[in-house]
């Protein structure tokens, strides 16, 4: 996520007493033994090593806790730090551009013309624009997946948002109080997700196959349907769905999710870019549909910053103002923001099937769904993060247990899995452990009772799982972005992405900022000097950390856990308190983002900063991660005590590449062989405009000098010799 507004992570909406990471001091020092070790290196990767008899047949790639592999040792050269208009990569290393804003999908669309006139419906047959979360699926001959296949697939690529300003429209957004109609129909298509067939020539490259049968585009307009307990709920209908089942479109997709099944999870974020409410629209609903509103963030008065809702009286407008104007919801659209904030499973070997919005895993600022492993004979189980400052991690584990023979099933499989299960959200225990809280209608006081919401059904908490993750007393963090799960042991990772928010411990808490704590310990001062002499003027945590935890037992269906730090990102040059990992100079960087695990159990970490892009633009680097308890004690900057995983090194993290400028490093996926790699840039150029542009990315990547308006595209990167990546 990138796009910064008068919503998105920078207000606050969680009003609630919960305990924060800030009331989980160094009372877990005393209770915690540090675990010694590590991961070790090899001088090579052996990529054939991974046993798949524990995933249930030779359909399913994915390797179970208990499996073993070779060990990992990272193979390529750092790349320093730079500001360049390109994506550079490791010597013996080559990037490809796969698809970029605007490219058409199909034959019959002529190619994009870099002058913004392509009409509006021709975005249903075009690439979109914010290219952000993706997952390869390996494409069998008979037209299934095949979890195995490394040279054919199906790419599927979310589109989070639109960059206004130079990427669609002729001369930019067009001024005024009121949207421009051509220009609002463009943007609703360019949002929502491609699904491309790719294909590998004579290397390692990948090409998209433009006309085949499998592309697809999914759109903010695209007809989907509710499924799960919420399906049918009174506080779902619409004018366009009066009986609650169903509803257009999918917006502002950030991260993702795969199911061991073969189908696409695409995770609605900030949907309230698009989502307004008029003034005085309090007095016209009762006190509990005003409570939800609020808690996600749409109070009465509020404008969507896109003001999708101005371009005229077209229900294709009108949608996107949550606003009472009729006299019951199946005569307007009061209800549009609940609509929004779902996960969303697609089908993506079937270009005819409706995408359906999975209601059973909650309602909140879905930054992605990220499976464990699957396990035969085990539930399925989701990890969760609501991407905005003081909100909740969760997890949902399925009703069904796993069943290798359901590969291929499609969205029947999701209807087995993901529409009957348990929704939990995490609360951080002060000894370093953790329990995962259940969201269950009739259980711990959620039902009709509630004096804070009466909830009415197990619809009603899903709906509003923010309010009974309150209720419960889940504990608030630091804007959960992107998660990851080591397919190696089933350890689970998320980026803390950065808090500007933070105080000092010894001043007295004002409005909604937050003291540190051991899970979220830094802070420091207005000023510090790097080693270099540089000041640097940082308050708060602005480079933000990765944590990580393990369930208890053998299951990843556990309802307890242990976590620490796995790393604190900061410049090579910051005090050791600050800098709490011990980065260098190969290995240093800010605001953690995009997180993937590949199938060999290398971690990639991806970047969305706006504290070190006075030295180098956003970044992926590559990592062997060690595993919860393997590092010790630590004293932040401002003097809180925490736990942290063990320093990195060149050895278990390094720079893998550096974006162009003023972009964010964004989705990640490598072909089951480990020698295909696809990456998206975001936003390239964003700090520049149509009359001064800052990038021309990607055709910089080629022409040198370009003058091409900038685009968010998807890259492909593979070894020069047809090695596998990163090692």
């Amino acid at each position: 996520m990138s796009l910064q507004n008068e919503y998105d992570d920078n207000e606050i909406v969680n009003p609630s007493n919960n305990l924060h990471m800030n009331d989980i001091l160094a009372a877990r020092l005393s209770r915690r033994q540090a675990l010694q070790g590590g991961v070790g290196v090899t001088a090579t990767a052996l990529l054939g090593s991974l046993s798949l008899a524990a995933c249930g047949g030779s359909s399913s790639a994915t390797p179970t806790p208990t499996q073993t592999a070779a060990l990992l040792a990272l193979g390529f050269s750092a790349v320093a730090k730079n500001k360049n208009d390109l994506v550079t990569v490791p010597d013996g290393y080559q990037v490809s551009i796969l698809h970029a804003l605007g490219d058409p999908i199909h034959y019959g669309d002529e190619s994009w013309k870099n002058n913004g006139t392509e009409t509006a419906d021709s975005y249903n047959r075009r690439i979109g624009d914010g290219h952000d979360g993706m997952y390869y699926f390996g494409l069998a001959e008979d037209g299934k997946f095949d979890a195995n296949r490394s040279d054919r697939g199906l790419l599927c690529v979310n589109h989070e948002y639109v960059v206004q300003p130079y990427g669609l429209h002729p001369t930019g957004l067009t001024a005024g109080a009121a949207r421009v109609a051509s220009e609002v129909e463009k943007e609703i298509y360019a949002h929502g997700v491609s699904v491309v067939e790719v294909k590998r020539g004579t290397g390692m490259d990948m090409a998209m196959v433009r006309g085949s049968k499998y592309n697809r585009r999914i759109t903010s307009a695209t007809e989907m349907v509710f499924s799960g307990p919420a399906k049918g709920n009174d506080f779902l209908k619409t004018k366009y769905s009066t009986d609650g089942t169903k509803t257009r479109g999918t917006n502002n997709n950030c991260a993702n999710g795969y199911t061991p099944w073969g189908t696409y999870l695409t995770c609605e974020e900030n949907w309230l870019n698009v989502v307004g409410r008029a003034a005085a629209d309090d007095a016209k609903r009762d006190t509990k549909d005003v409570v939800s509103l609020k808690r996600y963030g749409l109070p009465e008065g509020r404008k969507s910053p896109y003001l999708w809702d101005t371009a005229g009286t077209e229900d294709l407008f009108a949608r996107w103002t949550s606003s009472v104007v009729g006299a019951t919801a199946a005569e307007d659209y009061r209800n549009i923001a609940n609509n929004f904030g779902w996960n969303v499973e697609i089908d993506p070997f079937n270009n005819t099937s409706v995408p359906v919005k999975r209601t059973a895993l909650g309602r909140f600022n879905h930054e992605g769904a990220w499976p464990a492993p699957a396990v035969v004979g085990q539930p399925i189980v989701i990890y969760q993060g609501d991407d905005a400052r003081n909100e909740y991690i969760y997890k949902f584990v399925s009703k069904a247990l796993w069943s290798a023979s359901d590969v291929n099933a499609g969205l029947a499989a999701g209807a087995k899995y993901l529409d009957e299960g348990t929704l939990y959200v995490a609360k951080f225990n002060a000894d370093g452990t953790g329990t995962w809280l259940e969201l269950t209608h009739g259980k711990n006081g959620l039902d009709s009772t509630n004096a804070t919401y009466a909830f009415a059904n197990q619809g009603d908490v899903l709906i509003n799982a923010r309010l009974a993750a309150d209720f419960l007393g889940a504990t608030k963090m630091d804007r959960p972005e992107w998660g990851a799960v080591n397919p190696l042991n089933g350890e689970a990772y998320m980026t803390l992405t950065n808090n500007s928010n933070r105080i000092d411990p010894a001043a007295t808490p004002t409005g909604v900022q937050l003291k540190p704590d051991a899970a979220n310990p830094r802070y420091y001062s207005d000023t510090y000097t790097n080693t270099d002499g540089t000041t640097k003027s940082n308050k708060g945590n602005p480079h933000g950390h990765i944590i990580r935890w393990k369930e208890d037992g053998a299951s990843v269906a556990a309802t307890k856990f242990a976590w620490d730090i796995y790393l604190f990102a900061a410049e090579d040059g910051a005090p050791a308190d600050v800098n709490l990992s011990g980065l260098t100079a190969v290995n240093d960087f800010s605001s953690p983002d995009g997180l993937y695990f590949d199938q060999r159990g290398m971690l990639w970490i991806q970047t969305d900063d706006g504290a070190y892009t006075d030295v180098t633009n956003c970044m992926m680097l590559a990592a062997v991660p060690g595993k919860v308890g393997d590092g010790g004690k630590a004293t932040a900057a401002g003097g809180t005590a925490t736990i942290k995983g063990a320093n990195a090194t060149p050895n278990s993290v390094r720079r893998f590449l550096v974006g162009p400028k003023d972009c964010e490093i964004t989705g990640v996926a490598v072909t089951p062989d480990g020698k295909t790699m696809f990456c998206n840039v975001q936003h390239p150029g964003e700090n520049g405009s149509l009359a001064a542009p800052s990038s021309a990315w990607p055709d910089s990547q080629t022409v040198a000098g370009s003058t091409k308006r900038p685009r968010s595209a998807t890259f492909v990167v593979t070894r020069k010799d047809g090695g596998a990546i990163g090692v």
